[in-house]
């Protein structure tokens, strides 16, 4: 008589629907010649998640059914015929779909190595922060050493991260934004060599004295809004203004003609209009220039709060809440 194949474990993962978050069983994902599986240990909340909760896509990912989260850190357990450079094992970090379950699929361009000395929730602060900030201060704005650069937005967990890099590069001047004082005291800490509280009337005169009235050479921002006109006033003239995100909204007017005085370029960047071969360079060029300064433990991330799997509604209410500073992490 023959046996019964093995029954498969089940997976918890949260998907999207109308109604919001799921929680569901799952089946393991399927180990392609060219992937990982990984067990997860530890995840991380984005603002993105807040809408993709809902159903909505970004880029290639989400959508109804669709399991949620783009950010985790955990322990391969099957690869791929044609991977290299990874085993069974292997303490990795990932940026990419499916990090709110027990375990997910990703391609080796997805991941980095855990150093030795990192945990899974420290490791799971920086995936999305590292790509992202690496490609629009260096491969979009172009950062040379000795240039000023501003952040605005800073007391997110990308603009934390955002201020620790530049200064690694070699920024002469990092200057952060926030809109609480509580936060822009904080700022110091992370990287900022001026931190201003971007509500108060006088942030784009005291840029304009901490460089010389020149302006910085390049912004990072990710407000945008009310705040743009403001901005384009505190950039020098020919300096970068790179959009990231919009949490200012993104209608409000625009001063044409102070862009055009000033002849800033204008850059947007996101991650969900990129192709796998435009992810993969900036994945290549993240590596290769932070990634010894990860491994040093030079970059920090403070980890606001930590839920447990169970608890990802109440971690999302506080995402949505915007009580946090830091990293709101999932323990899986």
């Amino acid at each position: 008589m023959a046996s019964s194949p093995p029954r498969v474990p089940d997976v918890r993962a949260y998907v999207a629907s109308a109604q919001g978050l799921q929680l569901i069983d799952r089946l393991l994902p399927d180990v392609s010649s060219d992937t990982v599986v990984a067990r997860v240990h530890a995840s991380a909340l984005n603002r993105i998640d807040l809408k993709m909760a809902k159903g909505y896509r970004h880029g290639a990912s989400g959508g109804t059914g669709a399991t949620m989260g783009i950010e985790w850190a955990g322990e391969i357990v099957a690869v791929g015929t044609r991977v290299t450079g990874y085993a069974v094992g292997d303490r990795v970090a990932g940026m990419g779909a499916g990090a709110f379950a027990d375990h997910v699929a990703a391609r080796p361009i997805q991941l980095f190595a855990l150093p030795p000395e990192m945990s899974f929730e420290q490791a799971v602060c920086f995936p999305v922060a590292l790509r992202t900030m690496y490609e629009a201060l260096v491969m979009s704005g172009g950062l040379q050493r000795g240039q000023t650069v501003l952040v605005q937005g800073a007391s997110s967990a990308v603009g934390l991260v955002g201020m620790q890099i530049a200064k690694a590069l070699g920024a002469a001047l990092v200057i952060g934004t926030s809109t609480q004082d509580v936060r822009v005291a904080r700022l110091g800490d992370y990287g900022a060599d001026l931190a201003l509280n971007s509500r108060d009337e006088t942030w784009v005169e005291d840029t304009l004295a901490a460089t010389a009235q020149a302006g910085v050479d390049l912004v990072i921002d990710q407000v945008s809004g009310s705040l743009l006109n403001q901005t384009l006033r505190a950039t020098r003239i020919l300096g970068r203004i790179v959009n990231v995100g919009r949490l200012g909204t993104n209608m409000q007017p625009f001063d044409a003609e102070m862009h055009a005085m000033r002849r800033i370029s204008l850059i947007g960047t996101t991650f969900s209009s990129r192709t796998h071969e435009e992810f993969a360079a900036v994945t290549r060029g993240m590596l290769a220039d932070l990634y010894p300064t990860l491994a040093a433990g030079v970059f920090r991330m403070p980890i606001a709060e930590r839920f447990a799997f169970e608890d990802l509604p109440a971690a999302m209410e506080e995402m949505s809440d915007n009580r946090h500073f830091g990293k709101i992490v999932l323990k899986h």
